[in-house]
């Protein structure tokens, strides 16, 4: 490998500190290949880049740190991603807010979709709000992630051939345009999403969420900061809401006030507070 590819013990461990107090993300000795491997990719993109210097260049700006936190993110999702998790959204969750929600019709659910990747998720509880939810009633989404190359991919709303798994027939002839090479999003759904750029190690500003997806997400973090952004969750939601995590992922043993919930379809956690 060529010296200025090489990262030494001491480089890791700098790499690797300046990763997690600026996202949260953790990098062991057991995962240590894929941060090599993704600052090779970054490296090969800057002329007379090694190692050192790379270092120094992200330590002092904030763009360039945040295209490398973009580029050692993992972004794998698709559409309708474990089904289970959108059952228990519409057949338990969306039924509970209808019957504890103040204002009744014309009320407006918020919900946060975090570490969209590039929008499969949102777009697939768009669609699902539409189908399910009563006239007059209303929901705004907000979806978010720290690859702003995702983002971008998001915002364009177009998804190739081989992306389209997952939707059902009845969804892709109501929802999406066929187009060359793949297939685009209606505009009416599209406009239901706000896409934005954030750390989720920062607090967002968003408040009395109703539901809050942040699946296969906190894995990718260490005990404390995975305790750190759930208690971020807690904060931005409202006093009778639902936070979705990963299959694999648990808050048990954590030091949070969420409570779980077990349904037919999925298991998901509620905040419940107030009377």
């Amino acid at each position: 490998m060529a010296e200025e590819f090489f990262l030494n013990d001491a480089d890791f461990e700098q790499y690797r500190t300046l990763i997690y107090r600026e996202s949260g993300i953790t990098f062991t000795p057991t995962n240590r290949s894929i941060l090599e491997s993704r600052l090779r990719e970054r490296l090969r993109t800057r002329e007379n880049s090694t190692v050192k210097t790379y270092f120094d260049t992200i330590s002092r700006d904030k763009e360039e740190l945040k295209s490398f936190l973009d580029s050692i993110t993992t972004n794998l999702t698709r559409f309708f991603r474990n089904q289970a998790h959108f059952d228990a959204l519409e057949h338990f969750v969306v039924p509970e807010l209808l019957k504890i929600k103040h204002g009744g019709p014309g009320a407006t659910l918020k919900i946060w979709s975090a570490g969209c990747s590039t929008g499969e998720e949102p777009y697939t509880i768009a669609m699902l709000m539409k189908e399910i939810l009563p006239p007059l009633w209303k929901y705004e989404i907000v979806a978010s992630d720290i690859s702003l190359k995702c983002l971008m991919s998001a915002k364009e709303g177009f998804y190739s051939d081989n992306r389209i798994t997952g939707i059902p027939d009845s969804y892709l002839k109501k929802y999406f345009d066929k187009a060359e090479g793949g297939y685009k999003i209606h505009e009416d759904i599209m406009s239901t999403i706000r896409f934005d750029y954030h750390n989720l190690k920062n607090d967002s500003g968003l408040r009395n969420l109703d539901i809050v997806f942040c699946r296969n997400v906190i894995i990718y973090f260490d005990e404390a900061a995975q305790t750190a952004v759930i208690n971020r969750f807690w904060d931005s939601m409202a006093a009778k809401s639902f936070l979705f995590i990963g299959h694999s992922e648990s808050l048990f043993g954590m030091n949070t006030q969420f409570e779980f919930v077990k349904t037919q379809w999925a298991t998901l956690y509620r905040k419940f507070t107030g009377a």
